[in-house]
């Protein structure tokens, strides 16, 4: 595996594997890489596990952009030495990863990405410039990349609808995967905030995916209303942590669109504050 940090060298290496036939494939990551990680570069490396067909780019940069003044850009987790280890025993075959120099060399970017209406929901409503900074780097790392297809997991659903939208609105000849949330054991979404909770909150972030299950099972069984739903996962939360509900909505899957009944696929999306720590989560409730 290569490790390139400058986007020349990035571009080379690329432009080499696309002169043998190559197509390729970017996993974009802020890193200190886990399951779900590994999990869609082993997907990948399985349709081509000879390294002849599929060449495998995964990017890691914590993206300043997409951090807000409060929030924990400072002290999310970084170890390069660890993620590359991860990365190539996955089967990636460059890992992408550039300096905050590399990728803003004027020290800021003039130019942004602006996706509006489905990004001013959700995570979108509390953190604002959130999703303008997603869509400005992985406009970047597009550019920088050209992959054929980019993988992304329905962890952060409202991330894979806002790059989804901006790729087909932009024309963008890259093919958006999205691949399942990957879950510990006892439901809780793999994620690599997980590592700031205290033991006591691990313990009781599951009440997030149980919550989840239980609202899924009850719109199966035929309530229709979404506020009954909210208010039940909110109760179901609020009695069995401490957690700090921001919001827990149900939208349409397709669009992010506001339902107030129950009468077609939606997406129901929470995100909740353990200690100083934001755990997002979603179910998909196909009606």
């Amino acid at each position: 595996m290569i490790i390139a940090k400058k986007i020349t060298e990035t571009r080379e290496k690329i432009a080499s594997a696309k002169q043998l036939g190559k197509a390729v494939v970017l996993i974009p990551t802020m890193g200190f890489l886990h399951e779900g990680h590994q999990s869609m570069v082993k997907i990948a490396r399985n349709q081509d596990p000879n390294h002849k067909k599929i060449y495998i780019v995964m990017s890691i940069f914590v993206n300043p952009l997409q951090f807000g003044p409060n929030e924990d850009y400072e002290k999310y987790p970084r170890d390069l030495a660890r993620d590359s280890g991860l990365a190539e025993q996955a089967g990636v075959d460059l890992l992408f990863a550039p300096s905050v120099a590399e990728m803003y060399p004027d020290g800021k970017s003039l130019t942004a990405v602006q996706v509006s209406q489905i990004t001013e929901v959700l995570c979108g409503a509390s953190r604002q410039g959130h999703f303008q900074g997603v869509a400005t780097v992985v406009t970047k790392l597009f550019n920088i990349i050209q992959p054929d297809e980019a993988y992304f997991g329905l962890k952060d659903y409202q991330q894979v609808a806002v790059i989804k939208q901006m790729t087909k609105d932009l024309n963008s000849p890259v093919k958006i995967v999205a691949f399942p949330t990957v879950r510990e054991s006892d439901g809780l979404a793999k994620s690599s905030r997980n590592a700031y909770l205290s033991s006591e909150d691990r313990r009781q972030a599951p009440v997030l995916f149980r919550s989840l299950q239980e609202a899924e099972a009850r719109i199966i069984e035929g309530e229709t209303c979404t506020e009954v739903v909210r208010e039940e996962i909110r109760q179901r939360i609020s009695s069995e942590s401490n957690g700090k509900i921001d919001y827990v909505e149900i939208r349409k899957a397709d669009n992010l669109a506001a339902v107030d009944s129950i009468d077609c696929p939606v997406v129901i999306a929470l995100a909740v504050r353990f200690g100083t720590t934001r755990l997002i989560d979603n179910i998909v409730v196909e009606v």
